[in-house]
């Protein structure tokens, strides 16, 4: 498949996923009609969503899955208000995860937010990061060379997401990922309320050599609209000691270290 049938089919199946949040079903037909391609390649499009879990197949269409969670992409500063004392215990021991010379990812997030706070420690760091908060508290440390990559500015996570935003991306190779999530379900996976995040997220997976889920314990059993990646894809999750036990060990008995902050 050539570069650009790849990002087409990708924009194609995030307005699909788009549709079916507003209405909470969708139509090959319409969609068809909508997106200027065959009824074969939506069909195709919503089995290669259904297989990721992110919607249900049914006659001449789809529908929304009824999840755990509010898919309902809340505004960053809300977001820091919640569990703020949780996220700072975190944020702190994530950044004893990172050494000297590392080249990381540090992804949107009101976590991932608290993580940057604790890096000016460092003397030789590199990083790479979509969201303008955390790029905004990383330009005070003169030590710490920060990356940000292009893209559209998402208001709500002060993010950067898209395809200039991908491209971006793709032009690095890391030592670590920082990965906040919305909704963590260990029957799976992790998951966003927005698909463009979700995709981009899935970018910074694949290019780097660890990944490190930062999440409060009560983003767990839940599940955001857009999933990410499944568990087999994290090494890492660090949350705080509100976490089930019975979570705790699921992780661990699939190989994912846990770390109580």
């Amino acid at each position: 498949m050539k570069n650009g049938e790849s990002q087409s089919t990708v924009s194609r199946r995030i307005i699909i996923l788009e549709a079916l949040k507003t209405h909470g079903q969708v139509n090959v037909n319409e969609l068809s009609e909508r997106l200027g391609v065959t009824g074969v390649t939506i069909r195709n499009d919503l089995a290669q969503l259904e297989k990721k879990k992110m919607l249900i197949r049914a006659r001449g269409g789809a529908i929304k899955i009824e999840q755990n969670f509010s898919d309902e992409d809340y505004p960053l500063s809300d977001k820091q208000k919640k569990h703020l004392q949780e996220k700072k215990l975190i944020g702190k021991r994530a950044s004893e995860l990172i050494e000297e010379h590392n080249t990381i990812i540090i992804d949107s997030g009101s976590t991932t937010y608290e993580l940057a706070k604790n890096l000016s420690k460092f003397n030789a760091l590199t990083v790479i990061t979509n969201a303008l908060n955390v790029a905004s508290v990383l330009a005070e440390y003169t030590n710490i060379n920060v990356i940000v990559p292009g893209g559209m500015l998402k208001n709500n996570s002060l993010s950067l997401v898209g395809i200039l935003a991908e491209r971006g991306f793709k032009d690095y190779f890391c030592d670590k990922l920082f990965l906040g999530v919305d909704g963590f379900d260990p029957d799976f996976g992790i998951s966003t309320p927005n698909p463009e995040e979700a995709h981009l997220n899935q970018i910074m997976i694949e290019i780097s050599k660890e990944v490190i889920v930062v999440a409060d314990s009560s983003k767990f059993q839940k599940r955001g609209f857009a999933f990410i990646a499944p568990l087999s894809k994290i090494n890492t999750v660090v949350t705080d000691k509100g976490i089930l036990p019975e979570n705790k060990s699921k992780l661990e008995s699939l190989g994912v270290k846990v770390i109580i902050a």
